[in-house]
């Protein structure tokens, strides 16, 4: 049956499959659940009239039984009066009505054969309609998760996160190399004081040997002492060889 293999794809649809079509699958499933909801509502109808149908059916043969029944009587009737023509045409009206009745019975039956299918398809439809609607929200989630996934996907290969990781790396890079060059130019100032410093603590010991010397200089040029022929240089130079 054309509607139940319908049924029977919409509940086996991969939602991957739907995510690939250009339509929303939302949208797809929403519709498909409508137009079951919609044989649903037809499938209903068909039954209501051929429900009708027997009804009428039913009462074609009661009537046509009845007067039946009603020639029968007459035929009977006219053959006790003994008017036998009359009631042999009784009899022929009555098999007509006799006749009708047997094929609307036949057709009584058929029409119940019918009637009970159309039951059995419409449980079954409601049971589908029902399974497709729990469905339905379970492949909605699941479509709206792989959609997310994807866009998350499309997000990250837009935005590499190796290539901004390389970005910050670049940029560690560079600060290392600021904060290096930083410290290398405050260990040159602080090595050059220190050169200063160093170099006047020279230059002081320079001075004070250079007045000793002067000193000593001094002490040699001056007049010998008396009594002695020599200087007190002199003689302090002879007392420190000694």
């Amino acid at each position: 049956m054309e509607l139940f293999d319908r049924i029977v794809r919409v509940i086996r649809a991969n939602v991957n499959d739907l995510i690939n079509q250009t339509e929303d699958p939302e949208k797809i499933l929403e519709q498909t659940v409508q137009e079951m909801q919609e044989d649903l509502i037809q499938l209903r109808q068909a039954v209501a009239a051929a429900i009708a149908t027997k009804k009428r059916t039913e009462r074609d043969v009661n009537n046509a039984q009845s007067h039946a029944e009603t020639w029968y009587s007459r035929a009977q009737l006219a053959l006790e009066k003994g008017n036998e023509q009359l009631a042999r045409e009784a009899l022929v009206r009555r098999k007509s009505y006799w006749d009708t009745a047997q094929a609307l019975q036949g057709q009584l039956t058929a029409q119940e054969t019918i009637i009970t299918k159309l039951k059995q398809d419409l449980r079954t439809l409601e049971g589908k309609i029902a399974e497709a609607r729990m469905k339905k929200d379970l492949y909605i989630a699941r479509a709206r998760s792989a959609q997310a996934a994807l866009k998350m996907n499309e997000l990250l290969d837009r935005y590499n996160p190796s290539g901004t990781l390389r970005a910050f790396e670049r940029m560690e890079e560079k600060i290392l190399q600021l904060e290096a060059r930083s410290e290398v130019i405050e260990n040159m100032g602080s090595q050059e004081l220190e050169n200063k410093f160093a170099t006047l603590a020279e230059e002081n010991d320079i001075d004070t040997q250079l007045t000793q010397m002067k000193q000593r200089i001094a002490g040699v040029t001056e007049t010998h002492l008396p009594g002695t022929g020599q200087s007190s240089a002199a003689k302090k130079v002879n007392f420190d060889a000694e």
